[in-house]
């Protein structure tokens, strides 16, 4: 069986691409946040699936669309540090971007997110996590 290494990013910020980046664990291994650029959603079924390595302390952990017109769709599940309760989000008509802060948007070590080129403009997302304080959306409309 041939097996991909997680790729380790300390770096920002970083195009990603669908012949170097899917299929593979993309591990977020920087406490100042990273920016990630998605490649245009074209409906090829590529697959990024990132990992926070390290808890954000400053800054964000970003992951953007590479153009005006592609959108994301999906949801962000994240447990409350307030007990055994959790809240979700759903994305937004415009949703493009997905910002974690380390704190009340995720970005806590563990936290992962999974995005997949589903149709032309169009991205599949899933955002599985924790966050503390006063919890929030991780997604916008931005890019």
């Amino acid at each position: 069986m041939d097996r991909m290494q997680p790729i380790n990013i300390t770096t920002t910020p970083l195009t990603l691409t669908a012949e170097a980046h899917s299929g593979t664990v993309i591990t977020a291994n920087r406490a100042a946040g990273i920016t990630f650029t998605l490649p245009a959603a074209l409906g090829y079924g590529s697959i990024f699936e990132f990992v926070v390595g390290t808890t954000i302390t400053s800054n964000s952990l970003i992951i953007q669309v590479a153009n005006s017109t592609d959108i994301m769709s999906g949801l962000a599940i994240q447990a409350a540090d307030g007990g055994s309760t959790s809240n979700a989000w759903e994305t937004g008509a415009t949703d493009d971007t997905i910002t974690m802060d380390g704190s009340t948007k995720g970005g806590i070590k563990g936290d992962r997110v999974i995005l997949k080129d589903v149709a032309a403009g169009l991205w599949s997302v899933t955002v599985i996590g924790s966050a503390t304080g006063t919890e929030a959306t991780p997604f916008s409309s931005a890019v």
